[in-house]
């Protein structure tokens, strides 16, 4: 049976509980889920099932779909819209980013540390502007991904001490392209650097044929750890040398813009 991630069974738990797992089964790729999907995916009783789906069409939080199928609210996005990383960082970030594109023609990604615990940290992606010559990526709003294999992930990794970082790299780092950094050692080194240039790259390791490079913010209360970062495609136009500057400058003028508002 398969149990939607991070919401493991237990007969105990209360409708909150069983209400995010309801809310958990809905991925970037299963937008979309019939009643039996959401039962199989969290391990509940289709009855069990039918009875929070109604619960949840009728306070927003599910909206039906085609073919008996159901995705998540509207009510639930417009809560979305009062966090402080939708109100505060994404539309202050909103003018930057767009200078940062029209500087570079290429996709921006703005994201944030999201650290339960090391061992389960990731990067949520706060924003996105890209363009028609943009070259595809995997990010998107909202979306999450590892820290390890991506530029904005790279640069938040940079931004935690020694301890964190130790206990980050003590769980096994899975590839996404075999270009990936899965050795911790070589990781850290990879963190060093950017800690020393104010900037972190990948290349390939996320996706094939494409470079990435970013820049962590500095701290800013009530905000977690933050990066800016662009992706482009390897070749003689899109080097290190000319995105870094644009970049770094774009994560200050950011970081100066929310800490005085």
């Amino acid at each position: 049976m398969l149990l939607a991630p991070g919401y493991p069974r237990s007969m105990g738990e209360g409708v909150l509980q069983r209400t995010m797992r309801i809310l958990g089964a809905f991925t970037e790729d299963a937008p979309a889920l019939s009643a039996a999907d959401l039962a199989a995916r969290t391990g509940l009783a289709l009855s069990t099932a039918h009875r929070l789906i109604a619960q949840m069409l009728a306070e927003g939080l599910l909206s039906r779909a085609p073919g008996h199928r159901y995705t998540v609210g509207a009510r639930l996005w417009e809560i979305g819209e009062l966090s402080p990383l939708a109100q505060r960082l994404r539309e202050t970030a909103l003018p930057h980013m767009v200078r940062l594109y029209e500087a570079t023609g290429e996709n921006v990604h703005l994201a944030v540390l999201d650290d339960p615990t090391p061992d389960a940290a990731s990067a949520v992606f706060a924003g996105r502007l890209t363009g028609r010559a943009s070259v595809p990526t995997l990010g998107r709003s909202g979306g999450r991904h590892p820290l390890h294999t991506t530029g904005v992930g790279k640069a938040l990794l940079a931004t935690r001490d020694d301890a964190w970082l130790d206990a980050y790299l003590a769980v096994p780092l899975v590839p996404e392209t075999r270009l990936s950094i899965t050795d911790p050692e070589r990781l850290r080194l990879e963190v060093r650097l950017a800690r020393r240039r104010g900037y972190a790259t990948t290349r390939e390791e996320m996706t094939l044929g494409n470079i990435s490079v970013a820049a962590a913010l500095g701290a800013v209360p009530g905000l977690p750890p933050t990066a800016l970062g662009i992706v482009a495609h390897i070749d003689d136009s899109h080097d290190e040398r000319r995105l870094a500057p644009l970049v770094v400058q774009a994560a200050k003028d950011l970081t100066r813009a929310l800490r005085h508002p």
